[in-house]
């Protein structure tokens, strides 16, 4: 799996921010918010940390002209993407890993935690990912020898 592959999925998802004002490019701002994710960043905040600890590791896959967003600027553009576009690029990205490990599975799995959003705080609800190569015992093998 590629992360410069994933960048040119995020690429596909329309922008609906004004051009002039944009100070952060719309893949960086996704491509943060799911490493942060997967990494379990718990809202917006650790998302925006997340992104100040590993400025440089995030550069070798993002553009990151302007630095990191602020959490409240995260949250935003978070919220305009659709989730329609977002899932199409995401089945991208899957195909292509899919090729890429030669059709080898990795199982991905998400959950969203009940209760965790807080408006009050600018807090989005946590999301969970996580991934896993799946191993396989084929239930007919001999298994005399140990």
């Amino acid at each position: 799996m590629n992360a410069l592959n994933l960048m040119e999925s995020l690429s596909i998802i329309h922008d609906p921010r004004q051009a002039g004002k944009v100070e952060h490019k719309l893949a960086d701002i996704l491509l943060l918010t799911m490493f942060a994710v997967i990494a379990s960043a718990q809202g917006w905040k650790d998302i925006e940390d997340f992104g100040h600890e590993r400025l440089d590791w995030l550069k070798q896959y993002g553009e990151f002209k302007n630095g990191i967003p602020s959490h409240t600027t995260i949250a935003n553009v978070v919220s305009v993407v659709g989730p329609k576009q977002f899932q199409r690029c995401f089945i991208e990205w899957m195909k292509a890993c899919h090729q890429a490990t030669n059709g080898e599975v990795v199982a991905i799995d998400g959950k969203t935690a009940r209760g965790s959003y807080d408006k009050s705080k600018n807090k989005g609800a946590i999301h969970m990912v996580s991934a896993c190569q799946q191993c396989c015992v084929r239930p007919n093998q001999d298994r005399s020898e140990k």
